[in-house]
């Protein structure tokens, strides 16, 4: 479907050298602060105290929040569990304070706004916890990555199968850069939007580098850099109308999710605007300068008479 079709093919790899040279600096940019700055990482990979408290009626989420951003700390979480009227409230480890002070402390708090509020459980997380979920998420991502890099492997000839690669690892690295730079709260949820841009990234690299694998074969008397602008060009309409349904949704979550899908939109919506440029100026500039040519896609099979390549 195309609700626009391009007649001039735009020269994408006119400007692809200085565009990637940004990318490499944005790209070491980021691992300096993964490296340097670290993750600001959620009660759920630190440990802390869990509360579950329930409500006669809805529980004003909105309302808790509050309530427990005015006791001073600035990282916890507040969700709805199981139902509207079930809250859980994760609160990260205090100096000086156990997990019975806190949870007095936050229950009086919340008894002040709604007198029906119950508690129900209290517990604490300990690090070690914490560090089991992050070492199983590690773990996730890593089999990802390795699934994505043996798709590719059968897919495609290795020129193509590492450009792609590569755009992958710098979308996943520059969304890890834009986490550790402005300290934003990496969570469970945040990993899951890694996961996700990593198979969304791929999706896109795939669609342009099978349509440049097309063209080798069709357009037999053109330059590689006619090939890849006339593959790019040719997907302008399928970008468009992918991704801005697909950024239309993630910006409703953004806006109107709340603060637990706030860190994950946000992450996705990074993930998105990359892998577009990714597919486009680091995947394909990567296939042109490592010579990808028609004859690594087309390969001649050997009669008895002349050879004849397979189109």
């Amino acid at each position: 479907m195309e609700f626009f079709r391009i007649h001039r093919t735009i020269p994408f790899m006119r400007h692809a050298l200085i565009l990637n040279i940004i990318s490499l600096l944005t790209f070491l940019a980021a691992v300096f602060f993964i490296a340097t700055r670290g993750f600001h990482l959620s009660i759920e990979f630190t440990g802390g105290t869990v509360m579950e408290v329930h409500y006669e009626q809805s529980a004003p989420v909105a309302e808790i929040r509050t309530a427990i951003d005015a006791l001073g700390y600035s990282d916890f979480q507040v969700q709805n569990f199981g139902t509207s009227q079930d809250v859980m409230i994760r609160l990260p480890v205090r100096p000086n304070e156990d997990t019975a002070t806190q949870s007095r402390t936050v229950l009086s708090a919340l008894q002040a706004q709604r007198a029906d509020v119950q508690l129900r459980r209290v517990e604490f997380v300990g690090p070690q916890v914490g560090q089991e979920l992050l070492h199983n998420g590690l773990m996730a991502l890593l089999f990802v990555v390795v699934g994505i890099m043996v798709y590719l492997a059968v897919r495609f000839e290795w020129k193509l199968a590492a450009s792609c690669a590569l755009a992958n690892l710098h979308d996943v690295v520059i969304i890890l850069g834009f986490f550790a730079f402005f300290q934003w709260e990496f969570s469970l949820s945040v990993l899951a939007g890694v996961l996700a841009v990593l198979g969304y990234s791929v999706n896109e690299s795939v669609v342009v580098m099978d349509r440049i694998r097309e063209n080798f074969r069709k357009q037999r008397k053109a330059s590689v850099r006619e090939i890849i602008n006339a593959s790019i060009t040719q997907n302008i309409s399928r970008t468009v109308i992918t991704h801005a349904s697909t950024q239309m949704m993630v910006l409703s979550m953004f806006f109107f999710g709340g603060p637990t899908l706030h860190n994950f939109s946000l992450a996705l919506t990074i993930g998105i605007w990359f892998g577009i440029y990714s597919s486009v100026f680091v995947a394909a500039a990567l296939a042109m300068w490592m010579g990808i040519k028609r004859e690594d896609l087309v390969k001649p099979v050997k009669k008895d008479g002349p050879e004849v390549e397979l189109g």
